[in-house]
């Protein structure tokens, strides 16, 4: 059988949380949900939301790029940073929750259905 890959943004993990256990129903093949920022490592702590040892979707785990030193620097480097710019060349703002789901093709539109009735942006 076919698989098919799902992206969709989230305002939070709680909503993201929610879509996964009614897509549970519909036997996914792989899940995952991060947050993620303008530059990697900096702002809102990342971790992944990925399945236990028992397959269900109960730990938070911190994201290995969250060490990332390079990141930093960026971030300093940024006009934003200096204090001398008008602020408006702000990161992702409102929908930071990526969900990342893989699906068999026979439920992908199902899949998709219940992802924006939870709230996600496909």
């Amino acid at each position: 059988m076919t698989e098919k890959n799902i992206l969709a943004y989230f305002h939070s993990p709680e909503q993201a949380q929610g879509a996964v256990k009614k897509l549970e129903a519909l036997r996914v093949e792989d899940v995952s949900i991060n947050r993620f920022s303008r530059y990697a490592g900096v702002g809102p702590s990342g971790a992944s939301y990925k399945p236990g040892i028992s397959g269900s979707y109960s730990s938070w785990i911190p994201d290995a790029m969250q060490t990332n030193a390079s990141s930093g620097i960026m971030a300093a480097a940024d006009p934003a940073a200096s204090g001398m710019s008008d602020g408006g060349q702000g990161g992702p703002t409102g929908r930071d929750i990526l969900l990342t789901v893989v699906v068999d093709e026979e439920v992908h539109h199902r899949a998709m259905s219940i992802i924006e009735q939870a709230g996600g942006m496909i």
